[in-house]
């Protein structure tokens, strides 16, 4: 390292002493590393679970999370035909369950609920995760400032979804306690708005010439909460004299935001909306409007936190959808076009059905816990559940007829004879070095599709291959605790979108109080910022860009991650006075690689514009006692996918009749309806 890019590092504070309670100090390892983490080794000696070790909290840990090391080296060499070669004996724990389900998140742990409301409660289910933690991308970060507890959310952002809850989701979040509609009163909608914060963009030099934050008059982009005002026509007038953009870009870009021209003259509204599905919105920006690339590298960004691509790989008339700049004068009526996509179509009724705990989803995973496992997390209510703190050795006990086993990979899922008349299943799974198997009536695989054709190799090839088209969406997730918020207070600003930069997004924590936990509320208190980054490579295919941005997020180390971090902080922030090295006190990355459920494209899968079964159909199928969840069973990014699927699910598993010979009771009238209502992955291919 030379002696100046030393001196910036120091300047950044990268040798500071921040708190790091990773399980590596803040080293990530390469993938296929291996990864023995200091808790395995405790375990080990002490012959424990590590999860039962004195001491296990995984949402305190900062560092690298979300895909930690640790929970992916074993898949990984099952992928790549090496685990087998050098396993170890498996050993036979002996145990068998009414019910074994692969994967601890929201679609695992609704799947267990419903299963033993229909099972009855002493239904013997065990809950096999790979992660430190439960609740899958639903992840609690946790901070420390002073003697004050602060949280972020480190992956799933809240209940919402752009279409209503169906029957089922909407019945459940209910039943664990949550009131949706009374959200308003937790939220401190005008505090930002009070201190005069908007939203702003920053133009970096890389891309735009010099460094710059200015007013955003893009309406689009990076504000999570929703709270800012819109900038209106004295916002633009600002935005176009102090944007770091050509005359000709300026003029592109007034023309776009308010010029009503038809650019499809003679067609009907679904003939411009078919050809808005086949073309990309830099295309139709580009090709179609005329303007140059400096907009397009201004908008590129604007649909990450959605779709984690481009503007190259979204298409013109989910654009459209989302309300984004350029079609008022193609007069094309409000129905939904062939081909759209679900994130683009809007409903009145799903945009009020909004709630955000400080946590994000993971309070609703902790409130499924609490269900299954009431000694695990104390207290009673939807909100005291904020406050509340696992207690991780209560999620395995002998003792309990529902029990959550953490670091253990299922490498193996298996019937024992015929899958056509097979009794029971046998599921063997890697954990501390040591290979052990359960056995059970009924698997529930509730994890990521790509894995299943690896480990359920028993499955039609078929089924495998539309299993291992569900890529998934790879994303970072990074919550950083800074010692005081004075500097966005400053710059006039909450919310930053920054396109051309590696985190295309920068947010104050959304201020909610609730359950006794207080949100921050003034400039010199600590705060958590929320940067986001897709990990996407313009110009290719969706499926090909999630593919390279995996691999990336993977190969990059924590010290390259928090790097850019502070590197990025200062930029944006420094004329506020913002100082990396002393204002930054906690980090904390969720790197997901396999991030959100792959959600079908018009530019790029057929079978979505023209219709017939998905990939999702025929993935979903149950064969023999295995039956599959998980919202990548419905192609649909959301938390009621993955309770729906879910649900499912369990009535998949329900028809086998039997709970380790016991007949299945009937359903009772308080719960969820036998038959299924029409789930968002079924309902009519548009």
């Amino acid at each position: 390292m030379s002696d100046d890019f030393g001196s910036r590092d120091r300047a950044l504070g990268m040798g500071a002493k921040i708190t790091r309670r990773d399980f590596l100090n803040g080293v990530a390892l390469t993938a296929g590393a291996a990864v023995i983490p200091p808790e395995m080794w405790a375990a080990a000696a002490a012959d424990l679970e590590a999860q039962d070790v004195p001491g296990y909290y995984p949402p305190a840990k900062t560092g690298l999370r979300g895909s930690h090391p640790g929970c992916f080296e074993t898949m990984h060499k099952v992928r790549d035909g090496a685990f087998w070669e050098d396993a170890p004996k498996p050993v036979d724990t002996g145990e068998s369950y009414d019910l074994v389900i692969v994967g601890g998140g929201i679609s695992g742990l609704a799947a267990a609920h419903f299963f033993r409301r229909a099972a009855g409660d002493k239904a013997r289910v065990l809950i096999l995760d790979n992660h430190d933690d439960f609740g899958g991308h639903a992840k609690r970060n946790e901070f420390r400032a002073g003697s004050r507890t602060i949280l972020g959310f480190g992956g799933t952002y809240s209940i919402e979804s752009p279409s209503p809850y169906s029957a089922v989701a909407k019945a459940l979040i209910e039943e664990l306690g949550i009131d949706v509609p009374s959200y308003p009163k937790y939220v401190r909608k005008d505090l930002y708005r009070s201190l005069g914060l908007k939203r702003r963009i920053f133009f970096d030099k890389e891309s735009f010439g010099t460094d710059k934050l200015v007013a955003n008059a893009v309406r689009n982009g990076a504000d999570e909460s929703g709270l800012s005002d819109e900038t209106g026509e004295a916002g633009l007038r600002e935005f176009l004299k102090e944007a770091p953009l050509s005359a000709k870009a300026k003029e592109d870009l007034q023309h776009l935001l308010t010029e009503e021209k038809d650019y499809f003259p003679g067609l009907s509204s679904d003939e411009k909306k078919a050809r808005l599905a086949r073309m990309s919105y830099a295309k139709y920006l580009t090709d179609t409007i005329g303007v140059g690339d400096e907009i397009v590298k201004l908008f590129q960004a604007l649909p990450h936190p959605l779709f984690g691509v481009g503007i190259d790989a979204v298409a013109a008339q989910d654009a459209w959808g989302l309300e984004m700049p350029g079609f008022n004068g193609l007069r094309l009526d409000p129905k939904p076009g062939q081909g759209m996509n679900r994130d683009a179509i809007r409903s009145d009724e799903a945009e009020k059905y909004f709630f955000h705990f400080p946590d994000g989803n993971a309070s609703i995973a902790r409130l499924l816990v609490r269900k299954l496992i009431p000694t695990a997390i104390p207290g009673s209510s939807a909100t005291d559940v904020v406050l509340a703190k696992a207690d991780y050795a209560k999620l395995d006990e002998r003792s309990s007829s529902t029990r959550i086993r953490l670091n253990s990979t299922v490498v193996k899922v298996n019937h024992k004879g015929d899958p056509a008349s097979a009794k029971e299943v046998e599921v063997s799974y890697f954990t501390g070095n040591k290979l052990k198997t359960v056995r059970a009536a009924n698997c529930i695989l509730a994890c990521w599709h790509v894995v299943i054709p690896y480990i359920a190799q028993e499955l039609p090839d078929a089924q495998k291959e539309a299993l291992a088209s569900a890529q998934k969406v790879p994303l970072l997730y990074t919550n950083v605790l800074l010692r005081n918020w004075s500097a966005f207070q400053k710059l006039g600003t909450s919310a930053i979108y920054a396109p051309g930069m590696y985190h295309s997004s920068v947010n104050l924590d959304l201020p909610v109080s609730i359950g006794g936990y207080e949100c921050t509320a003034k400039p010199d208190e600590p705060i958590v910022v929320h940067m986001m980054k897709a990990a996407c490579k313009p110009g290719r295919p969706a499926r090909d860009q999630h593919k390279l941005g995996r691999i990336q997020l993977y190969t990059t180390t924590f010290e390259t991650y928090e790097r850019n971090i502070r590197e990025q902080l200062a930029r944006i922030l420094g004329a506020g006075g913002f100082d990396p090295a002393r204002d930054i006190l906690e980090i904390t990355v969720n790197r997901w690689p396999h991030g959100y459920a792959y959600e079908y494209n018009s530019l790029f899968d057929q079978f979505w514009l023209e219709g017939g079964e998905t990939p999702c159909q025929v993935a979903r199928k149950p064969f023999g006692r295995l039956a599959i969840a998980n919202s990548d069973a419905g192609a649909y990014a959301y938390t009621d996918c993955a309770i729906d699927e879910a649900y499912r699910a369990v009535q998949e598993v329900r028809k086998c009749g039997v709970w380790r010979g016991r007949p299945a009771r009937a359903t009772q009238a308080k719960e969820a309806p036998t038959c299924l209502p029409v789930l968002q992955s079924d309902r009519e291919q548009l």
